[in-house]
């Protein structure tokens, strides 16, 4: 166990100043004793536990999850709550494949007579989602592409009617960086610019292997940030056991990937400006790429663990509001600065802590609300949003009777602040119910201040989006009460570069948790409204999730 004896010096601020009872845009406001529920000590409690050493980092299939599952399942039927499963469980099983590979891989580039080798994890990760004993590549072509993308909307193709089967790809990260706004996503990225993206683009041309340049800026994280998937990693388990996904995906360093380019005889940042542009078309660098990875695989039963309130409305209970929240974190994996548990105390035991608390404050009301609400803890988020995906595409209840999903990753813990942070703001009328929930509070909503970080692309909420369901993903606002200007993007930008995806996601002793008491208390406000709605939240006119949902509603 984790010697928590200085957890007193944490400020905890039970209160949440600033919160109304009173109707807002028209709405019934959620009872105070219900609000009241929510309080600092309680989920800090919740989280101490799910960030402590016993939990072993809740990795996917270790005896991790077996504790974290336990401790959720308990918890849900002390709230009195009942089993989310139709089958009268708290679990929804999802099957996965665990793949560790080698770390003895290298990459080898060669030209004529002269090599260059990739060490595996320091210049090179590099993974296979085969379910095989190994996968390779053996003097497979390379060929720039640019930044991979085929985008017929903005007139943008990057291969151009190239043929790059059996070829080794090698990409930028993030989408073309273009001055006119309306391309892409301006500033934000797009799916386009997702990594997940450009490794579906060398499937679906047949590509050897997918390398894409890992840069941090665009990126949105460190290279140590990709260092740690160099471990095992976990996929759904599909009939075709991955085998017509690329044999070998991965990231090079900036610094790797120039020197590359170089043993070609091209500039790096002049191919990289040229990428930038519709007159981009494949370069073959003239240079073959050889290497091996050999992996070990074990199947693995996760579980999703899941309860429900039950609706008042004999009609309405059959349709529901899902909240989510990913339970994983990446278990014992290296040592950094001697500590070797992952326990992911931000990231995410603080986000499962609140679907506790919202579990409790939702039991707390007089009445149920009328549609019925669904507590959806995930598996394998931190391996590709996987327990999510398995979800939303075996879903326990209909997705064209659920209302909307509510995803929670991260709380704020560094303060209340005047406003609240929406990823992807402006893709449904879920902002309406935000705003308004937000005014209640006397604060505002804002979109993401770090647009260019595809934030909308990383989190449990997407998969329900990719489905047809609106989703909100809300985070920390950056107007910190108290604090300077700049005070809350310099602790986001802290935390992503010291703690993300590290050992030291640990409890902090300078965490405040009143920001975090009084985001809670408005996820339960939106989804209390919604779960009381006439009629379901929209997409708005012309986003990319608005037709899945029309064909689901038989529009």
């Amino acid at each position: 166990m984790a010697d928590y004896r200085w957890i007193g010096m944490v400020v905890v601020t039970a209160a949440c100043a600033g919160t109304s009872d009173q109707p807002t845009g028209g709405r019934a406001a959620v009872p105070p004793a219900s609000l009241d529920v929510v309080t600092a000590d309680q989920l800090l409690a919740d989280i101490k536990v799910l960030a402590d050493d016993s939990l072993l980092g809740r990795g996917p299939g270790t005896l991790g999850e077996e504790r974290t599952v336990a401790f959720l399942e308990a918890q849900f039927k002390s709230i009195g709550l009942e089993p989310g499963n139709p089958d009268g469980t708290y679990l929804q099983n999802v099957p996965l494949v665990g793949i560790t590979p080698d770390p003895s891989a290298a990459l080898v580039v060669r030209k004529g007579g002269v090599s260059r080798t990739l060490k595996f994890k320091d210049d090179v990760v590099a993974w296979t989602k085969h379910v095989a004993d190994s996968a390779a590549i053996d003097g497979s072509e390379m060929v720039f592409v640019g930044y991979g993308v085929e985008a017929p909307e903005f007139q943008w193709d990057d291969f151009k009617g190239q043929d790059v089967r059996g070829k080794t790809i090698v990409l930028l990260v993030n989408d073309p960086p273009l001055a006119d706004t309306t391309q892409f996503g301006g500033s934000a990225m797009t799916y386009y610019g997702r990594w997940t993206y450009k490794y579906e683009q060398g499937q679906k041309h047949g590509a050897a292997a997918v390398l894409i340049v890992h840069e941090t800026e665009p990126a949105g994280y460190p290279f140590a940030v990709v260092q740690g998937k160099t471990g095992e990693q976990f996929d759904l388990v599909t009939p075709d056991k991955n085998l017509t996904r690329a044999p070998i995906e991965g990231w090079s360093t900036l610094d790797q990937a120039k020197a590359i380019f170089q043993l070609a005889g091209k500039d790096f940042d002049q191919l990289k400006a040229k990428a930038a542009t519709r007159e981009f078309a494949p370069v073959s660098l003239g240079l073959t790429a050889s290497m091996t990875i050999r992996n070990t695989l074990r199947t693995v039963d996760s579980r999703n663990v899941v309860a429900k309130l039950t609706g008042s409305d004999p009609v309405l209970k059959d349709e529901y509001v899902v909240y989510t929240a990913h339970w994983d974190h990446f278990g014992v994996g290296d040592p950094i600065n001697g500590d070797s548990i992952y326990n992911g105390a931000l990231d995410n035991a603080s986000g499962t802590a609140s679907l506790l608390a919202l579990a409790r404050a939702f039991k707390a009301l007089p009445e149920a609300p009328k549609r019925s609400i669904l507590f959806l803890a995930v598996t394998a988020e931190e391996q590709g949003l996987l327990g999510s995906q398995y979800y939303a595409v075996t879903p326990l209840y209909p997705l064209a009777r659920t209302a909307a999903n509510i995803n929670i990753d991260g709380l704020n813990l560094i303060g209340r602040t005047k406003d609240v942070t929406v990823i992807g703001m402006g893709a449904s009328e879920l902002d309406d119910y935000l705003r308004d929930a937000a005014v209640g509070q006397g604060r505002t909503i804002r979109p993401d201040p770090e647009p260019e970080k595809g934030y909308y692309y990383r989190s449990d909420h997407f998969n329900f989006a990719k489905q047809g369901v609106p989703a909100l993903y809300a985070e920390s606002g950056i107007e910190v009460v108290g604090q300077p200007a700049d005070y809350g993007i310099r602790m986001r930008q802290r935390y992503v570069a010291d703690d993300y995806h590290k050992p030291s996601d640990d409890i902090k002793a300078d965490w405040v948790l009143d920001g975090a008491v009084e985001d809670i208390r408005l996820y339960l406000t939106v989804g209390y409204w919604l779960a009381q709605a006439a009629a379901f939240p929209e997409w708005r006119p012309g986003n990319e999730f608005k037709a899945v949902r029309d064909r689901q509603l038989g529009r």
